[in-house]
């Protein structure tokens, strides 16, 4: 009889608490799941159901003899908003009215010139073509000057003469490019084909001004050989590339400034230009 009691004292189990302890935990984190999701509430389901409530207890009503009635919901429709159609930028009538009568003007301009050059346009001694920046009158060069020269002959101060009547009255600003092949030149007067082109541009700018084309909307420019329209290792494509171009910008003439800018006597570009000395009272 004592060993069986000892027996079932060394079975005993001694760790049961831990049971107990473990469904107190359980219970506790249960507690705390429960609390935390009590306290965060869906505010649209709130507000679903807040308006639920409402909504019930609005159509309520209790008559006199204690009686509760049961109203059916109103069901407020609210007017359909008038549909505006979207805004359309408004359109410069103006600015319109003055890009078709400049555009049209440069048309009657280009239209003129080929008028006035139709034998050297037939002949391919001159092309007119307009675009989105204006008018573009290509002139062999060899109808202007001679090889290696920059003086006008007779039939082509004519032929320019003729342009110049076009070009005065207008007001666009005008481009003179001289053209030249990619065959060297070294003179004294012409050490290269820069100043060759250059020349000759110039040549045709101050023929313009002395037939009515004011000064200001005036520019010349030489590019030498580096603008080719052609092949240089042929004849006739170096003919072509020796070439004065007449470009007509299709936009307005900057106005040119009233006289030169005087520079202040305490601004430091003072100390590094040379700046000439002063006038003398002698004529």
């Amino acid at each position: 009889m004592r060993r069986r009691r000892k027996l079932d004292e060394e079975h005993d189990n001694h760790e049961r608490w831990l049971v107990s302890y473990a469904d107190f935990i359980t219970l506790l984190f249960a507690f705390f799941v429960v609390m935390y999701s009590l306290s965060s509430i869906n505010e649209g389901k709130y507000r679903v159901l807040s308006d639920s409530l409402v909504q019930a207890f609005r159509n309520v009503t209790i008559n006199d003899s204690g009686e509760q009635i049961v109203l059916p919901p109103v069901t407020v429709v609210t007017p359909p908003r008038p549909i505006t159609p979207p805004a359309t930028p408004a359109i410069d009538e103006e600015a319109e009215s003055r890009r078709r009568a400049t555009a049209q003007r440069m048309r009657n301009m280009a239209d003129e010139i080929r008028r006035v050059l139709s034998p050297l346009t037939q002949a391919g001694q001159v092309n007119v073509t307009e675009g989105a920046f204006g008018v573009s009158v290509e002139i062999n060069a060899s109808l202007l000057f001679s090889p290696g020269e920059a003086s006008l002959g007779p039939p082509a101060v004519a032929a320019l003469q003729a342009v110049a009547e076009v070009l005065a009255p207008a007001e666009f600003p005008i481009t003179v490019e001289g053209h030249t092949d990619a065959l060297p030149i070294s003179t004294f007067r012409f050490p290269s084909n820069w100043e060759l082109s250059a020349v000759r541009a110039s040549t045709v700018a101050r023929l313009f001004i002395d037939n009515g084309v004011r000064a200001d909307r005036l520019t010349a420019a030489g590019y030498a050989d580096q603008r080719p329209v052609a092949d240089n290792a042929s004849e006739e494509g170096r003919g072509r590339n020796r070439r004065v171009t007449i470009l007509i910008e299709s936009r307005a003439a900057d106005t040119a400034p009233a006289g030169p800018t005087s520079i202040p006597a305490d601004d430091p570009i003072r100390s590094i230009l040379p700046l000439p000395p002063p006038a003398s009272a002698e004529g």
